[in-house]
């Protein structure tokens, strides 16, 4: 093969492998995560956020005792890596003592997983819904009003077909809340 010929195949091979203008920027995959907290500073940065996100940059690089470039930096790399999905407002004890919130074990029959997600889904007051190893099949957060609304809430979810059982622990205080 000539050396013009070598050339050519090079760049075709590089430019289909480059994305192309105008593409949408793919999301990391689990490999590209794996390594996203690098080292204790990754971490560090992340548990300051998770306390106020609002910090600005400067406060963050103060209390890590590093510069406030390397703090930008990594935030940057941890957004494009998926680590950092946003910033959010967490709501104080006292709006969300004006409702309740319960965390619910449902197990459910064989195969029927996929329509109880499905049902779930629909309702409004649930905030996460999680498949879990152990007792239960999922676990849900749900959050409703008054009493008589979550007694409402837990009898619909007890009736959905495929549920064999659920399990109910209304949340008193949040003792640590990083959500």
């Amino acid at each position: 093969m000539s050396t013009s010929a070598k050339a050519s195949k090079t760049t075709k091979a590089a430019r289909s492998a480059s994305p192309k203008a105008g593409a949408p920027a793919q999301t990391p995959g689990p490999v590209e995560r794996a390594g996203a907290l690098r080292d204790p500073l990754d971490r560090d940065l992340l548990a300051l956020l998770q306390v106020n996100a609002r910090t600005s940059t400067a406060d963050l690089a103060r209390q890590l005792r590093t510069a406030r470039t390397t703090v930008l930096a990594r935030l940057g790399r941890m957004e494009r890596e998926g680590v950092i999905a946003g910033y959010t407002v967490r709501l104080g004890q006292d709006l969300r003592d004006l409702g309740l919130q319960a965390f619910v074990g449902i197990t459910v029959q064989p195969k029927a997983g996929r329509e109880v997600v499905r049902q779930i889904s629909r309702m409004p007051e649930v905030r996460q819904l999680c498949a879990v190893s152990g007792e239960f099949d999922y676990v849900v957060l749900l959050r409703a009003e008054s009493a008589l609304r979550m007694n409402t809430l837990l009898d619909e979810m007890g009736n959905f077909d495929g549920v064999v059982k659920t399990t109910t622990s209304v949340a008193l205080e949040w003792k640590i809340d990083r959500t």
